[in-house]
């Protein structure tokens, strides 16, 4: 796997998981991100462990990440995208998109995915559009499966 270090503007992205700050990244997705509200932390550090991650620094701060979850030859889903808030309105998650999509062990992929209930209009900026024919998609979903 190609291991990528950026630096732009006193900010930092990596693909080195020896950086992520587990805690943070914990903190963040159990609290605020709607998507994964009250997650354990034992399933964030699995999720980690299994996923390509971006970090994104301040320093060494963490203040945001992506994960791919990919087989690196047909398909990728992108996950748990976020810039902790006092640090949006940066161009942090435009730069963190472009680094993403030109990963060298994303390319030539046949297919992309990603759930989001607002942030359609970043990911248009890179191509992403809405389901073509929603009637060949399924799903399981346990909405509940972090609530105690």
């Amino acid at each position: 796997m190609t291991e990528l270090t950026i630096y732009n503007n006193g900010f930092t992205i990596s693909t080195d998981k020896q950086k992520l700050d587990i805690d943070s990244i914990h903190e963040f997705l159990s609290t605020k991100a709607y998507w994964c509200l009250n997650i354990p932390k034992d399933r964030v550090q699995l999720a980690i462990e299994n996923s390509l991650c971006f970090g994104v620094y301040e320093g060494n701060k963490q203040i945001g990440l992506a994960r791919v979850i990919s087989d690196f030859s047909t398909i990728a889903y992108l996950g748990d995208v976020y810039i902790l808030e006092e640090y949006r309105g940066k161009r942090l998650s435009k730069w963190l998109m472009e680094t993403i999509m030109n990963h060298p062990n994303l390319q030539g992929l046949r297919r992309w995915i990603l759930l989001t209930g607002d942030a359609h209009g970043l990911y248009r900026q890179f191509g992403w559009t809405d389901i073509a024919d929603p009637s060949k998609w399924m799903e399981l979903y346990n909405k509940n499966v972090y609530s105690k």
